[in-house]
């Protein structure tokens, strides 16, 4: 046996899921669907901790309160905005991992904005019953702010005013297709299991989605021969069902990523496909399947071509640390010098500053924000 090889149980759902499939393989993007989500041993399924020291990558949201503080400042700008004040608002953070950023958000809003507090309803959609009840224990103080729902239960109520839907880190794990474009011919990735060797295979195919065709139809981009990039349906589909519950409101989408000039450029050659296994990178997709996390940068342009297409009238892609100081961070740093590195002054200082210089997050990372306005506001707006 294979000692590299992942949870016995995501091992079997993904040899189960090739032997059913035409030509004995499955595509690139249903093997990191299992791997990711199957239950209930996948790695977002299953209960080892994922965030943070002891997990397998940090978050925004690990560094201090900072980033909800800045979320939950937007908000209630454009909530001022608007032109009532009684009408009630509804949060809904999408896949809420751990639930500090929930917690961060709520603090933030009903400690500077308790009317704005007092008619806000925050929903988690969080398919993980691992992370639902991790989420229930830390959020206690705000239970009766807080509700929880499935994807379908919340995509089927009718469209609401005054709603902003948050995707902190999200989207850059929904599956990919990974392609390749070879001999002038673009082939799509597919899985396939080697019982003499005991490993899954990469093999390349001829494309057969028309969604992926239509998709490298309308790129703008010249690839190279044997460049290898990832193209994700899922979180283009995700965007145009969100936009359809939001009649005036927000969504936003923190997440690393780019342009698609930028991320099928030629220094961009083998794609940016990586895993995270203890906090060590590497693109070693066909091992430890259930134990480590896979990811890909978000492409913003097929989501502001996804939000275009489906209602939303502004649309704003911005780096990280360019959100942060439009929303006043910089007024948040304390300039009084405190000699105790633990004191909470230094800590949020220090994580302050983390976010803004950090180069890994405040430029990687990209804060994309599709908004529609009600008919009243447009007017106030266009004034």
């Amino acid at each position: 046996m294979n000692h590299q090889l992942g949870h016995p149980g995501v091992v079997t759902a993904l040899k189960e899921a090739i032997q059913s499939a035409e030509f004995q393989a499955i595509t690139f993007r249903d093997y990191m669907e299992i791997c990711l989500y199957s239950e209930p041993y996948g790695y977002y399924r299953n209960e080892r901790t994922k965030i943070g020291k002891k997990g397998d990558f940090y978050t925004s949201s690990s560094i201090g309160s900072v980033m909800g503080e800045m979320v939950a400042s937007f908000i209630c700008t454009q909530l001022h905005n608007e032109t009532t004040d009684t009408e009630p608002v509804h949060i809904v953070e999408w896949g809420g991992g751990n639930g500090r950023m929930a917690l961060h958000i709520m603090g933030e809003i009903k400690r500077t904005e308790p009317a704005i507090y007092a008619r806000l309803t925050y929903t988690i959609i969080e398919s993980s019953g691992y992370h639902r009840e991790q989420q229930r224990i830390l959020l206690e103080e705000h239970a009766q702010v807080i509700q929880f729902a499935s994807e379908t239960e919340w995509l089927a109520q009718a469209p609401q005013d005054q709603l902003y839907v948050l995707a902190n880190e999200l989207l850059d794990a929904f599956p990919v297709h990974r392609i390749r474009y070879k001999d002038v011919l673009f082939q799509e990735s597919y899985v396939k299991w080697q019982e003499e060797e005991q490993i899954f295979q990469e093999i390349w195919l001829p494309i057969s989605s028309q969604h992926i065709l239509d998709f490298l139809e309308r790129s703008k981009v010249q690839w190279l021969d044997g460049q290898i990039g990832e193209i994700n349906l899922d979180a283009e589909s995700w965007v145009s069902r969100v936009a359809g519950r939001i009649r005036s409101g927000s969504c936003i989408i923190i997440d690393y990523g780019d342009i698609e000039e930028e991320l099928f450029a030629p220094h961009r050659y083998s794609g940016t496909f990586m895993c995270y296994r203890n906090h060590q990178a590497q693109d070693a997709p066909f091992f430890h399947q259930g134990e480590q996390d896979m990811t890909s940068h978000v492409n913003f342009s097929s989501c502001q071509l996804a939000a275009s297409q489906n209602g939303f009238t502004h649309c704003k892609l911005q780096t990280q640390r360019e959100f942060l100081v439009e929303q006043g961070i910089l007024q948040r740093l304390q300039n009084h010098y405190d000699p105790n590195p633990f004191s909470e002054v230094s800590k949020r200082n220090r994580s302050i500053r983390q976010l803004l210089l950090s180069d890994q997050m405040s430029e990687l990372f990209k804060v994309f924000i599709a908004s529609k306005h009600t008919l009243l506001n447009e007017k106030k707006v266009s004034r």
